[in-house]
């Protein structure tokens, strides 16, 4: 049997009232009762009804949190961001990934609608093109904020970062180091994060007065397995790259591991440049050149931005864009002067 507030007022003869209080540390009750309330409700093993207690204030104090892939770097910092935030508050976070695959992601974005989390935060998957499971929260006026990979078409609070002038500088790098024939590898053009890398990628090749080659641009879903399949294809070129721009860290490795297998000297024949400064990229050899991106004070900001909504639904949001900035690290993969 559960032990209830009335088994705890039984045995230390208060009233039921007295117990709720004491256990909320209303300042009402003595310090001194207070204690002996508490110690007397654990030794019991007695455990709040947090589920009575969401009926009663139409509050659970729980974020859900939805990303594609907890296992990258990225996004696990932005979630230390975030629960960093929320914890702070008072508020516990339930997260989830959906491993890319938009079926997973419409049931744990149901699953956190019926167990009535306060609010959402998600950067959708790459396959994800019918948003109607993300309008449940905003049409119940259920804070939802946008991260990283984001959805234009609903109106919400959004947190991106440079992704234009990410590839840009990556792009811009490469020339300046020697390059006159930059490849992309770039993520699925329906990401506007992807479309946005692969046009700062454009404008440095124009800039620059190079000639921009459809051969040179492939799209994929960026895994380890797309990365060798993309510069395996990149290689049938009869006129060979001279650097390579991944939008990620993961197909950069692939491509440096394939060249290295095929004796192709990374950066003396073919510079590489990733995106998202992996952990794994600072140590391979060669560590690879990256675009930082700052993923704990996105979890951070997003985290402020729900809680806030939260606190004052009864508000009309003013929603805003955030974009962070971003920024090149230079390492072994490129540094050729």
């Amino acid at each position: 049997m559960e032990v209830t507030i009335h088994d705890i007022a039984k045995k230390l003869n208060f009233s039921a009232s007295t117990i709720s209080r004491a256990l909320n540390n209303n300042l009402t009750i003595s310090e001194a009762s207070r204690k002996l309330i508490k110690k007397t409700a654990a030794e019991m093993g007695y455990r709040p009804n947090i589920l009575a207690a969401s009926f009663r204030t139409k509050r659970t104090n729980t974020i859900g949190v939805v990303v594609p892939l907890i296992n990258r770097h990225f996004f696990a910092s932005v979630i230390s961001g975030i629960e960093e935030v929320a914890y702070k508050r008072g508020f516990t976070v339930t997260i989830s990934q959906s491993k890319d695959n938009f079926e997973k992601e419409y049931k744990i974005v149901h699953t956190l609608f019926s167990n009535r989390v306060d609010g959402l935060i998600l950067s959708i998957g790459m396959n994800t093109a019918d948003f109607s499971h993300l309008k449940l929260f905003t049409d119940r006026n259920i804070p939802l904020v946008f991260f990283d990979r984001v959805v234009d078409e609903i109106e919400a609070h959004k947190i991106v970062i440079d992704d234009f002038g990410g590839g840009y500088r990556a792009t811009k790098h490469l020339i300046k180091q020697g390059a006159k024939r930059v490849a992309h590898i770039g993520g699925p053009l329906n990401l506007k994060i992807y479309k946005n890398r692969q046009d700062g990628y454009l404008k440095a090749i124009t800039e620059s007065g190079l000639e921009i080659e459809k051969s040179l641009i492939l799209n994929n879903s960026l895994t380890r397995v797309d990365g060798t399949l993309a510069i395996k294809k990149l290689m049938q070129n009869k006129k060979l790259p001279d650097a390579i721009f991944c939008a990620n860290d993961t197909t950069a490795l692939s491509v440096i591991i394939y060249l290295k297998e095929k004796g192709i000297k990374v950066p003396e024949d073919i510079m590489v440049v990733g995106f998202s400064n992996e952990p794994f990229s600072e140590v391979v050899t060669p560590s690879i050149s990256t675009i930082k991106q700052p993923g704990f004070l996105m979890g951070e900001k997003a985290a402020n931005l729900i809680i806030h909504q939260i606190n004052n639904k009864e508000i009309k949001p003013e929603f805003e864009t955030i974009t962070m900035p971003t920024e090149l690290i230079i390492r072994e993969s490129s540094r050729r002067k």
